[in-house]
Order: C-alpha cells, then sequence, then structure tokens
C-alpha cells in the first residue's frame, strides 16, 4: 500500500497559519482534498507525528485531526497498517466507472455525454461514401489495419501538427476508446499499474480495469479559482513509488475539467514519463476542439516516441461515425495489432469511407463547429452563474463540457434530484478512478439550444430539491466540509 508522504500531502493542503481550533481546520483541509479527489482513496496518510512537522502543529493538533476524520468516516486506522483514506458512502451517483448515452426520454434533456448531433456534411459524406463503395465490393472487406487512404490522412494531419508520421504507423479503431482499450492490452502484463488522472473519462477507467490493469491514480492540482492543471513533478514521483509502467492520458482539454497542458509543460511530463520507464497512452479526442483561438498544442507524440495517441472522428463530426485511430511507433506496432485482432477484424469499410470524406473537408467543418461549441459554451456558463451563483463555474479554454464545482459534496444528491426535473446527469464521483469528487458536475454544452437554454433553471431546482432533502448526518458532515 503506498504512502501519502507528508511532505506531498502539505504540498496538497497547506501549511497554514491554521485558523482556531487548528485541529478543525487541518481536518476541513484533508476532508476537501479527499472531497476533490487530491487524495486518493486507498492511500495510507503520513503518520500523525510527520504530519504535525510538516504543517507546523503540534502531535497532539494532528492526533485530534485523524479522530475526527474517522469520526466522519474519512479515514480507517488500524495497528500496524497507518490510517488510509475512505469516503462516505454517496448517495444518487452510479459509481461503476462506464458511462453510456441515457436514450430518449418525455422532456428528459440527456447531459450524460458528450456529444452532438450530426451536421449536414456527415450526410452527404455517407452518400459520398456508398458512390465509393462498389470498388471495394469484390474484395473481403476486412482491412485490419485501415483502408490505406484513410491512414494516410490520418498521418498527414499528424505530421502537419508537428509529430512526423507514416501511415504505417496508423491503425484503424472503432473509435479512441477502442483504440485506447487495444493499446492498454498490448502494453500491459496484468496486474500492471496503470497512471491516470483524477478526475478522468469514466469509461477509460473501466477500459484500464477491463484489460487487467491496476489504475493509480495522480490527482490534478486545483488552484484557487477551481482551475485545474498539472504538477509534472509530482507525476514522476507518483510513477515511481507506483512502479507504474503505462499511463493513460488526457493532455488536451482534458475530460472532464477542459485544462491543456501548457506548451512549456510537455517537455517535462515527457522527462518524466522517459525517467520512469513508462510508456503512455495518449487520448487526442479533444485536441481540435480549442475554442479560444490559441496555438495549436505540439502532439505528445512528438515529444515521446514510444508513445501511443488515440484519437477519434466521434467528437468532431458525429458520435455515430465509429472510426477512430491510433498512432503507434514501428517497432510496437505487430505487438498491438496482435492485441487488436483478438477484438475484432477491423473498422467497417463504409465508416471509413465516409471518415475520408469528412476529413478531406476538415478544416471548414471543424470551424463552424467551434463556433457553435464556443457560443454554447459562453451562455451555459453565465446562465449557470445567474441560476446558480453560488457555485464556482470555470470556463474551460477548449473541449465540450463545464466541470463545475458545487458548495458541498451533494453531486450524486444532485443527480438523483436533476432526474426528477427532466436532467439526466452523471455525478461526480464517477469521474474518480479512487474516490471523492462528490464536490463536482460535469456539465456537456452538446446539446440542442433550446434544451441548453433549459439546463440552468433545471439545475437550480434540482439543487434546491437536493438541499431540501438533505439527511441531518450530512448536514453535519457539510460543516466540516465547508
Amino acid at each position: 500500500m503506498t504512502t501519502m508522504s507528508a511532505r506531498r500531502l502539505a504540498g496538497i493542503i497547506g501549511t497554514g497559519p491554521w485558523a482556531s481550533p487548528a485541529n478543525e481546520s487541518v481536518a476541513e483541509a484533508v476532508v476537501r482534498a479527499i472531497s476533490d479527489g487530491r487524495v486518493p482513496v486507498g492511500i495510507r496518510l503520513p503518520s500523525e507525528r510527520e504530519l504535525a512537522a510538516g504543517i507546523g502543529v503540534s502531535r497532539t493538533t494532528t492526533a485530534r485531526v485523524y479522530a475526527r476524520l474517522r469520526e466522519h468516516g474519512f479515514i480507517r486506522t488500524r495497528r500496524g497498517s497507518g490510517s488510509v483514506v475512505e469516503i462516505p458512502a454517496v448517495p444518487g451517483g452510479r459509481i461503476d466507472h462506464l458511462l453510456s448515452p441515457v436514450g430518449p426520454g418525455e422532456g428528459l434533456i440527456d447531459l450524460t455525454c458528450t456529444a452532438t448531433t450530426a451536421p449536414a456534411r456527415v450526410r452527404e459524406a455517407f452518400a459520398a461514401a456508398l458512390d465509393a463503395l462498389p470498388a471495394y465490393l469484390p474484395g473481403t472487406g476486412y482491412y485490419p489495419s485501415g483502408i490505406p487512404a484513410l491512414r494516410e490522412l490520418v498521418a498527414d494531419r499528424f505530421t502537419a501538427r508537428g509529430a512526423p508520421t507514416h501511415p504505417d504507423e496508423i491503425l484503424i479503431t472503432a473509435g479512441a476508446l477502442g483504440g485506447a482499450a487495444v493499446g492498454l492490452r498490448a502494453l500491459l502484463t496484468p496486474p500492471a499499474r496503470v497512471l491516470i488522472e483524477s478526475p478522468s473519462y469514466p469509461n477509460a477507467i473501466a477500459t484500464i480495469e477491463a484489460a487487467g490493469g491496476r489504475g493509480v491514480s495522480y490527482p490534478l492540482e486545483i488552484d484557487s479559482a477551481g482551475r485545474h492543471f498539472w504538477d509534472t513533478s509530482a507525476m514522476g514521483e507518483v510513477m515511481r513509488s507506483n512502479r507504474v509502467r503505462s499511463a493513460y492520458l488526457i493532455p488536451d482539454f482534458h475530460n472532464p475539467t477542459g485544462a491543456l497542458l501548457p506548451e512549456a509543460q510537455r517537455p517535462a511530463l515527457a522527462e518524466e514519463l522517459e525517467r520512469s520507464a513508462v510508456v503512455p497512452v495518449f487520448d487526442e479526442s479533444l485536441v481540435e476542439l480549442g475554442l479560444d483561438d490559441h496555438p495549436a498544442p505540439t502532439p505528445m507524440a512528438a515529444l515521446v516516441p514510444d508513445s501511443i495517441t488515440v484519437g477519434s472522428t466521434s467528437k468532431i463530426f458525429w458520435g455515430g461515425l465509429r472510426i477512430g485511430w491510433m498512432r503507434i511507433p514501428r517497432h510496437r506496432f505487430d505487438a498491438v495489432a496482435s492485441a487488436r485482432l483478438a477484438l475484432d477484424l477491423g473498422a467497417p469499410v463504409l465508416e471509413q469511407l465516409a471518415a475520408i470524406e469528412l476529413l478531406r473537408d476538415h478544416d471548414a467543418i471543424i470551424g463552424d463547429f467551434r463556433r457553435r461549441l464556443r457560443e454554447a459554451r459562453d451562455g451555459l456558463a453565465a446562465a449557470v452563474r445567474a441560476h446558480c451563483p453560488d457555485w464556482q463555474v470555470v470556463v474551460p479554454s477548449g473541449g465540450m463540457a463545464l466541470w463545475v464545482r458545487l458548495p458541498e459534496e451533494r453531486s450524486g444528491a444532485l443527480t438523483a434530484a436533476a432526474a426528477r426535473h427532466g436532467l439526466a446527469l452523471v455525478s461526480g464521483p464517477n469521474f474518480a478512478p479512487a474516490g471523492g469528487l462528490d464536490g463536482w458536475i460535469r456539465l456537456p454544452y452538446t446539446v440542442a439550444q433550446a434544451e441548453l437554454d433549459q439546463v440552468a433553471p433545471r439545475l437550480a431546482a434540482a439543487w434546491q430539491d437536493a438541499l431540501d432533502r438533505r439527511a441531518p448526518q450530512r448536514q453535519e458532515r457539510a460543516r466540516i466540509v465547508a
């Protein structure tokens, strides 16, 4: 079991000065860090003596801190095993780390999925694909690595972005998640440990588990404004102390936070991965959805040669177009291709042909899509701030959703209440690889405008509903967190 050092915990909760009584102030800071996912469930906290020295308080104070955490169900202490982080049960939130769209319902607005309806160009692309299909019918229809023309287009886009790529390094898959599953299966010898950010994409958490991996959480840092960011040196410490062998990372408009790894930090992350001998899978599903006109980020593949990158048409064109890709180092291609054949024999030909048509018209389609997303993002952020003024709304520079901090750890209760108000949400703990995050909610801005206009009023009504149903013991727990 991994122990969090006093230095690391102090870096997360601070070193004071602590408001009196100090034991309550420190306990509140630790609970907030656990709830935010910055202190993962299952990790062992430093001893009372070590923590006292690390944050500048007495041993008596830290003893009272740990007693308070035990009383409220945030740690379990056993003789000889130390104090291990737990988290109280979260009502109303599904925490199986696997998301699927809710589906149509009378008056229901589905915010469980970051996906949009298809633009008109998709229909035209499928019509063109049907015209091109007869040329492929005399063959078997199996293209395990993908249609050559599509592989060439994807490789050219990597090259244009600064990661020189040959078509032979591209493998076409059924979506980015399918590519991540293939990559992890090829890289892992169960029960190998895989670094994953917290929060992260729930289906990726489930994919790591399905591949036989053991997720090791790196909690993203949070600044005073609620913005998430990476501490690459801390990531390196987590990798080496846990003997991580692979990683699943989303450096580009991270899901769900929308954070973008700064250009200046990318070489530092590459250095930490190399130093730790970690082979990462980078998910670039959202890389093209920068909404604030900043320069396109350098692909991590250009900085980490021994890495796998996955991407997809699903976010930039349409979720129903299940075409993705993998960029794979040549020396790993055969192993990855073999792992892929254990799952399927290739992506559908018709969909690959449609993807070719769309990628040829990529710039025009994506430009309009970004404009619509930018308007939706700004509109939803303003509406949530107006209807829920005590929520902390961070406007991301890209991606497809807001990641909002609630004034209380009641994301699960909000999700349950929202269903009664015609709103399908995903509670924050679903995004937590190792527990926590009941104080956060993801709000996609991808639904039609008529539905988007109703989201904030329904959220406000659902939040009041959740507060009205609050049990006495939850009110007491809220006081320790507040």
